[in-house]
């Protein structure tokens, strides 16, 4: 069943059902497991994530990637952009872990970022970086101008990614843009490495400011309180300030001089 057929079961299916795994996504760093979840005659695909088989990371000693991935969907939902696929915190076949739901992306889907051969974008994309192929030919790293990609930087900024690639941006039905792969987020210092630089120093559009001063209202009550479950209370704080910053500037952020700006691989 895909994710639009559920609609409000997705949550549901997803705390309740039942895990029967189908295998293992081995291009993952971290164990990640492909399964199909059922419920009362309801089944979906979803993706696994057990703690058990996080690698530790120096620079995230605190909490949990499945913490984090889930912390990503709840701030996700607050915006109201939808933006990653519904997502828990549950026991499953290898113990506790993320467990979110599929998104299978349509065959007729269009791609909206990528490396593009050339040296320039197209219209209606933005370059971010030049590279070679193994052949010497020339290609151009670049995403679409898409609302979707806009709203996903925002997020992204608020949130503190540090792997957003091209391969974690998928397209579901209707051409809805979603997110995935959140384990490396809200980190208490600049983490942010994206492919989504299209927009550095744009104005906000005034949907994204009035959707980060409604962001910040509960980041103060329901939303601070639900992510203080998975995330440090520095986390959480840093949170706050991140959305702050936003709100002052009014523009998307500059890429960091301390960190990389886009990770490798970048798709």
């Amino acid at each position: 069943m895909l994710a639009a057929d559920l609609g409000g079961e997705a949550l549901d299916l997803l705390r309740r059902g039942a895990i029967e795994v189908e295998g293992r996504l081995v291009d993952a760093s971290n164990t990640t497991l492909r399964g199909q979840i059922t419920l009362d005659g309801v089944s979906a695909r979803c993706v696994y994530k057990p703690v058990a088989g996080e690698r530790p990371l120096w620079d995230f000693p605190d909490g949990t990637l499945a913490g984090r991935e889930v912390s990503a969907y709840l701030v996700s939902e607050a915006t109201g952009w939808e933006l990653v696929p519904p997502t828990v915190l549950r026991d499953g076949p290898l113990g506790v872990g993320a467990c979110q739901l599929w998104i299978e992306e349509p065959a007729q889907a269009q791609p909206v970022v990528g490396f593009l051969p050339g040296r320039k974008a197209p219209p209606g994309w933005f370059p971010i970086t030049a590279a070679r192929g193994e052949d010497g030919k020339r290609y151009v790293l670049a995403h679409a101008n898409a609302p979707g990609l806009a709203r996903m930087a925002v997020f992204d900024a608020v949130i503190n990614n540090g792997d957003r690639k091209g391969g974690h941006v998928l397209t579901g039905d209707g051409g809805h843009l979603f997110g995935v792969d959140h384990g490396v987020t809200f980190h208490t210092e600049d983490k942010l490495r994206t492919i989504l630089w299209g927009w550095v120093n744009d104005p906000l559009p005034q949907e994204a400011v009035e959707v980060l001063r409604a962001l910040r209202g509960v980041l103060d009550g329901v939303l601070g309180e639900a992510l203080a479950e998975h995330l440090t209370l520095g986390e959480v704080a840093a949170t706050r300030q991140r959305v702050d910053r936003l709100l002052a500037a009014g523009r998307f952020p500059l890429p960091s001089e301390d960190w990389p700006a886009v990770p490798w691989p970048p798709v």
